[in-house]
């Protein structure tokens, strides 16, 4: 079954570089990208499939995943050295986890070339923004935050694929100082990856995000972690279902990722888990006191929400 996937995706990586059919001014001359994993792997790939770029640098720790990267063909060529890497791009993307954000905007700070856009994939903005702010100087108006919401909880170059963005939202948390230019390259290209830009400040993105995308991470790995300190857990695990496989996909996701989410945006999300937990206590409460109409209004207030959040618009 592997090798049966990576043969397809082989193929399928194979098509685009059979794809000839390139604007005659690329939008992206020579994209660098530290993180070659899923959204930093996707969004080269889909740059390719688009015809929108012209060289792919992969940046990363593993050079076993970089010189994965390279096979299938979604980098052009792996650099070692960060300054190196940097050299006259037109766009650079961040896509590594967030605890790194801040080593690489420092070592590739000093060798931008004046025309040099950067920007980031980052789950959290308000700590990512102060980190360029700090580390870029001058460039920092060249320097776009992005968050694309798209993901799976696959991780590394071989679960890159280019239509991962398609039909997925981009939030963007432009500073007053940034300029338009770097706005409309970032924007241009996400675009071309087929998403939807929306624009908000980078406080109501990490509020937003802690509530409907970190705090879901952290009760699904919990979840898992609670069966798994259980004497019993592997007759726990045995006689799951997809309820318990549904609730708990996403702890599959990577780890150091998560931490880093947490901590970054630590103010955001412990009132997420305050909230949670006083609504959790709330349900403990009405368990113990066998109040079935109140657990009933509960359960069909929260099914009567989801139906509206999925009924199509």
């Amino acid at each position: 079954m592997k090798k049966k996937l990576e043969a397809e995706r082989e193929s399928r990586v194979g098509r685009l570089r059979a794809n000839k059919s390139r604007p005659d001014k690329l939008l992206i001359g020579k994209l660098v990208v530290f993180g070659v994993g899923l959204i930093g792997g996707s969004f080269a790939l889909a740059m390719k499939q688009c015809g929108a770029v012209g060289q792919v640098v992969g940046v990363g720790r593993s050079r076993a995943n970089l010189n994965t990267a390279r096979r299938l063909g979604i980098i052009d060529d792996i650099a070692t050295d960060p300054a190196l890497a940097v050299k006259d791009a037109d766009l650079v993307l961040l896509a590594v986890p967030l605890g790194q954000t801040k080593a690489v905007l420092a070592q590739i700070a000093p060798h931008l070339a004046p025309h040099t856009v950067v920007t980031d994939a980052g789950s959290t903005k308000r700590d990512v923004i102060e980190a360029a702010r700090h580390q870029l100087g001058a460039a920092f108006v060249r320097f776009v935050p992005a968050h694309p919401i798209a993901g799976t909880e696959k991780s590394g170059a071989q679960a890159a694929f280019a239509d991962l963005f398609k039909l997925r939202n981009l939030i963007v948390t432009p500073q007053p100082e940034t300029a338009a230019r770097a706005v409309k390259l970032v924007t241009s290209a996400w675009k071309l990856a087929g998403m939807r830009i929306l624009t908000m400040s980078a406080r109501e993105h990490d509020r937003i995000f802690s509530l409907v995308s970190h705090l879901p991470h952290l009760l699904s790995f919990t979840a898992v972690g609670n069966i798994a300190g259980y004497p019993d857990a592997a007759t726990l695990f045995q006689h799951t279902g997809g309820g318990f496989r549904d609730l708990t996909r996403i702890a599959g996701s990577s780890p150091e990722m998560w931490r880093d989410i947490c901590l970054a945006n630590r103010d955001a999300v412990l009132a997420a888990l305050d909230g949670f937990l006083s609504d959790l206590e709330a349900v403990r409460g009405m368990v113990e006191a066998s109040d079935g109409r109140a657990l009933e209004e509960k359960f069909a207030a929260a099914r009567r929400a989801r139906a509206k959040w999925l009924k199509p618009s």
